[in-house]
């Protein structure tokens, strides 16, 4: 039997709310939202993320099971991406889907944007004490770029690390 088909395209109106939800939902089961913490909006803010960035869902029969945001110059998400790096964030999947090849149709996806723009490289943050990110991008040959890390309030360290495009590890 085959696994349903995963698409990912640009997020629509009606696709905002389960992005929403879906990136909170994954950030907390990751130890990543303090209770009450200001982020939590941040990360249910996908309207703003469709208007100020590009807002990718994935979709798999018919339902949103993650997102991903690509951050281009000049957007207010922007952070760390250099001039030949498609910078993205908030890359989140839903709980019963992980581990079923979301986040690796995602990242496709942006690879796909960054070749067609040109770009040789990926940019992305994770949090210091994301281990589970941290080792899945690690795995699929992102490297750290110590001095890109940063820290936008005090207690949230964030880890810079960048990959080539066709560097990802084929396992």
């Amino acid at each position: 039997m085959t696994s349903p088909v995963i698409v990912v395209r640009e997020a629509e109106d009606e696709d905002l709310a389960a992005a929403g939800d879906i990136s909170v939902a994954a950030y907390a089961a990751a130890g990543q939202l303090e209770p009450d913490s200001p982020y939590t909006a941040t990360l249910h803010d996908t309207a703003a993320r469709a208007r100020e960035a590009v807002l990718l869902v994935a979709e798999r029969n018919g339902a949103v099971v993650g997102t991903v945001t690509i951050c281009p110059p000049g957007s207010p998400f922007h952070e760390i991406g250099g001039p030949d790096e498609l910078e993205f964030r908030f890359l989140a999947v839903a709980l019963e889907a992980q581990g079923t090849g979301v986040a690796h149709a995602l990242l496709a996806a942006c690879a796909e944007r960054a070749a067609a723009q040109g770009l040789s490289r990926f940019a992305i943050c994770v949090r210091d004490n994301n281990h589970s990110a941290y080792s899945m991008y690690e795995h699929l040959g992102f490297t750290r770029m110590p001095d890109r890390d940063w820290s936008p309030r005090l207690g949230v360290d964030l880890l810079a690390l960048t990959r080539g495009l066709g560097t990802a590890s084929s396992s």
